[in-house]
């Protein structure tokens, strides 16, 4: 007892030196930001910012995690790998929050960071097998483990990318989730993956005063690719090592939210005949300001999905699919009980707008073209 609770006082110690750093390099890395031209201008319609506003923010968060790691975290040979792939991760995010980079580059370099740890002993070897009819309880990816790896790593690395569209919100989603496979690494002993993920929740926080609405500074591709890069690669640690066996809907859970976000885009943009890279201003972000919730209004809101899958994820650790299932649709209902009451005039006004799009659909046979936006609102 007395042994885990000097370890549970480490993985807060680590959390606070990561908010501690974090907070403090912030304002240094803005006057960078300045400095080298890294300034997101409001130059589009898609963009919910008016004045321009300095990226960059995600490099206070990595130096904050970088020296709580550094002191705190054994540096094992598959965490090596992590923190090398993180660091060309970073370079990159840097490179193209100071001049655009092309699409096909930022994708190959990221690849190639994901394979760095895939190929070091960080890698999705089996899972439970979601068909409960099937005789075989989990799959063995074998010759498969290395190329899917590098799918997850790239598609969570970019999902928590595509969402960082209102202030301060891939910030808090990411410190959700974080948060959460550090309860699950606590309660299952993975006291390397706690410190980790605590380093992470710590910079996070720490950065967050500067990232609420209204922003004093964005974190770029630059933050959102590394919390998406971390996420992914420790929730391999912590999760599919460990829990996936488990259940298959423990990782997809924690990172339902910008799973989630990304494929109902992509869908979308195929179904009306677009690239799926194609930028647009449908995202759920997008749709809850379209509502008419303000920008803390529709983060507010994210942030309590996010917390409920989270929740969810944890009881379906502990107590199983059933109750996991149970109290996932409980909060559902709360949350949608919840909406009605708080934002009442906004979901009769969505409700309405839905039903007559409906309606239109049906004499002309196709939906009306939705207003294009060109990418991400906040930063670019």
């Amino acid at each position: 007892m007395l042994i885990e609770n000097r370890l549970i006082a480490y993985t807060l110690l680590a959390l606070l030196v990561a908010l501690v750093v974090s907070f403090l390099m912030t304002p240094i890395v803005k006057t960078f930001a300045y400095k080298v031209g890294a300034i997101d201008v409001p130059k589009d319609a898609r963009r919910m910012h008016k004045v321009p506003i300095p990226r960059l923010g995600g490099l206070a968060i990595f130096i904050g995690f970088m020296v709580s790691i550094l002191l705190f975290v054994e540096i094992t040979a598959e965490m090596r790998s992590i923190l090398l792939g993180a660091v060309i991760i970073v370079v990159l995010g840097v490179v193209d929050d100071i001049m655009a980079l092309p699409a096909l580059l930022k994708f190959v370099v990221q690849i190639v960071a994901a394979l760095i740890p895939a190929t070091h002993g960080v890698t999705i070897q089996a899972f439970s097998n979601p068909n409960v009819f099937s005789d075989s309880p989990y799959w063995v990816l074998g010759n498969l483990s290395i190329p899917l790896t590098v799918l997850w790593i790239v598609a969570i690395t970019n999902a928590v990318n595509l969402i960082d569209g209102l202030d301060g919100l891939a910030n808090g989603v990411s410190a959700i989730s974080a948060t959460t496979v550090l309860v699950i690494a606590l309660m299952g002993g993975q006291f390397q993956v706690a410190v980790v993920m605590a380093a992470l929740v710590g910079a996070c926080v720490g950065f967050m005063p500067y990232n609420m609405n209204p922003a004093k500074m964005f974190m770029g591709d630059t933050g959102a690719t590394f919390l998406g890069y971390i996420l992914a690669t420790m929730s391999i640690e912590g999760l599919f090592k460990f829990y996936a066996i488990i259940s298959f809907a423990v990782p997809f859970l924690i990172l339902g939210l910008p799973i989630f976000d990304t494929a109902f885009a992509f869908i979308r943009r195929i179904a009306h005949g677009q690239s799926p890279m194609h930028a647009d201003r449908s995202h759920i972000h997008h749709r809850l300001i379209d509502m008419g919730l303000n920008q803390k209004q529709a983060v507010a809101t994210l942030y309590v999905i996010s917390a409920i899958l989270g929740l969810s994820a944890v009881v379906l650790t502990t107590s199983g699919e059933g109750r996991a299932m149970l109290l996932f649709l409980v909060l559902c209902i709360v949350a949608v009980v919840a909406a009605r009451v708080v934002f009442p005039k906004e979901v009769k006004e969505e409700l309405h707008e839905e039903l007559e799009e409906l309606k239109e659909h049906g004499h002309h046979g196709q939906h009306p073209d939705e207003p294009e936006d060109g990418g991400k609102a906040g930063e670019s």
